[in-house]
């Protein structure tokens, strides 16, 4: 269960993407807007945690009456890469929306996802989309970033906290259990692949390849007891 404060994010499209990439955030705590304006694609039983609207996220009338300006997050997650760079741009340049995450559905668009258009983050896999949307804002937990095609290892992030265990200790002397290996430190710019006598600080964003079954384990050795009710 997510410890750290809760998102309100906003998702316009509520096709299959659009309520995977809902459900998992409702799991983790945070509170969903989700904008349709197909009636046949409403269907708040499939995920009824989530708010409901039935609306064009491409016309501002309707972005207003959702208060997409409180929202700490909108993903543009429609089938149709036209609608998503338009969504993508109101959010950002009328609503000031901290952080935009856009679904590229054709290869050969992916250029135009930029800041230009007010995208933060373009991708097309919803767990990932998920995740990216999390790991802006999150400090103090474990983010499952992308789970390996067999389903045997997943890539998982945490940003250490002031109060982690660990900050100011080399990596040698940090006891991840046996199926985890860190495999870079992202500080600031700088991408650091880790060698044993490397110092964590505070803020580091540590990226780890480990099982499902020890990213429980990972997140204690990582933050400590806080991290548990």
């Amino acid at each position: 269960m997510r410890k750290s404060g809760s998102m309100r994010v906003a998702i316009a499209g509520a096709g299959n993407v659009g309520r995977s990439i809902a459900q998992e955030l409702i799991e983790n705590g945070h509170r969903v807007l989700l904008i349709e304006r197909q009636p046949s694609a409403l269907r708040p039983e499939r995920v009824p945690a989530a708010e409901w609207v039935l609306a064009d996220a491409c016309e501002l009338a309707s972005l207003q009456e959702a208060n997409l300006a409180e929202c700490d997050v909108v993903v543009a997650a429609t089938g149709d890469d036209k609608v998503n760079l338009v969504v993508s741009l109101l959010a950002k340049t009328e609503f000031a929306v901290p952080r935009v995450v856009a679904r590229v559905n054709r290869a050969e668009n992916e250029w135009l996802f930029t800041d230009q258009w007010g995208v933060d983050v373009s991708v097309s896999k919803p767990r990932l989309m998920a995740a990216l949307v999390e790991e802006a804002v999150t400090v103090g937990d474990l983010v499952r970033l992308m789970t390996f095609r067999q389903g045997q290892a997943n890539l998982v992030e945490i940003t250490l906290p002031e109060s982690a265990p660990y900050v100011g200790a080399a990596v040698r002397d940090v006891p991840l259990p046996r199926d985890a290996a860190l495999v870079a430190i992202l500080r600031g710019k700088r991408v650091i692949a880790p060698s044993l006598d490397d110092p964590l600080e505070a803020g580091d964003e540590l990226v780890f390849v480990c099982t499902a079954q020890v990213e429980d384990t990972v997140r204690e050795v990582m933050l400590g007891s806080a991290t548990e009710d």
